[in-house]
């Protein structure tokens, strides 16, 4: 990505503090599965049914929602290193949570990006039994960086929480400052079709080539052929879109357009991040996109969310 290419690589020291702090446990497998049934879709902000219009919030942009609390193992880096970066759910009771249904194959998925859009990471990271999570993180240069954690506890609901963690040392911003709907990644161009309408779900289409060629091979990457994050430049409210359709339904393509619903809740600027997989390799796109058109009125309070079904699946 430009991005990578611009900034110099740096580990993260992230050690538990001794003394009442609490311990990274060993990795363990899943604990309580639930899969998700075809045909459900998922979103980090829920999908409005297409036409109508959506809450102005965006969900990531607190530590604590639904009853549920991140507490992280450190979030002040003043030595890089590569020491795994340790963190917990909290429930509502206080308690440590230990049990998340599978969402898309995953437990808990989670996206990390610096404060200017910079540096974008998907990672999984994995549970000991006691509850901690951990993930080896590299961050790429100095500056504040908003991790987003999203997963739905056994019996709970669908959450999103967003920490900030500071990495130390001489901050270089990237700056974003014009539209741009094209990116080259390893030989692949990728562009980026379509308005965002603020308010309304908008259709965006992707379409990927190799040197010239259309990818109609895609591979699916956690049961979908692309994932699609957006973040409000603003203030990193954070949106997770699945395509439309899955893999083996019957109508859905491998390439090279892959086409997702997207309902961003109000006008300004939108960094979009595409993770796709060709040839067992998982590489990510971005783009930056300014909303059109006047924005829709919002839903009414009180108004329950919905659900675009499609048989899309998170990453």
């Amino acid at each position: 990505m430009r991005t990578a290419t611009r900034l110099a690589a740096y580990g993260l020291a992230l050690a538990v503090v001794a003394g009442g702090a609490w311990a990274v446990g060993t990795a363990v497998g899943p604990l309580g599965e639930s899969t998700t049934p075809a045909g459900a879709d998922h979103a980090m902000g829920t999908q409005a049914p297409a036409g109508t219009a959506v809450d102005d919030g965006l969900p990531g942009l607190a530590v604590a929602a639904n009853g549920y609390r991140l507490e992280l193992g450190q979030n002040t880096v003043a030595v890089p290193s590569s020491l795994p970066f340790p963190f917990r759910i909290l429930g509502p009771d206080g308690a440590v949570v230990t049990r998340f249904d599978v969402e898309h194959d995953k437990r808990l998925h989670l996206v990390l990006v610096r404060r200017d859009t910079s540096g974008y990471q998907h990672l999984h990271p994995a549970m000991a039994a006691d509850g901690t999570w951990s993930v080896a993180l590299t961050l790429p240069a100095a500056g504040t960086y908003r991790l987003f954690t999203d997963f739905k506890p056994e019996g709970g609901v669908r959450t999103t929480l967003g920490a900030d963690v500071q990495v130390a040392g001489d901050y270089q911003p990237e700056h974003y400052d014009s539209p741009a709907r094209t990116d080259t990644v390893d030989g692949y161009g990728v562009r980026l079709d379509g308005e965002l309408v603020p308010g309304r779900e908008s259709s965006l289409t992707v379409t990927l080539t190799r040197n010239g060629t259309p990818v109609g091979d895609l591979q699916p990457y956690l049961g979908a052929y692309g994932h699609l994050v957006t973040l409000r430049a603003a203030d990193l409210g954070h949106l997770h879109v699945h395509p439309l359709g899955a893999p083996g339904d019957g109508r859905t393509t491998a390439g090279p357009e892959v086409r997702f619903a997207v309902a961003v809740p109000t006008a300004g600027r939108y960094r979009l991040f595409l993770d796709f997989q060709h040839q067992g390799t998982v590489r990510t796109a971005e783009f930056t996109v300014d909303t059109t058109g006047a924005p829709q009125p919002a839903a009414p309070a009180g108004t329950p969310p919905t659900e675009t079904p499609h048989g899309g699946h998170g990453g």
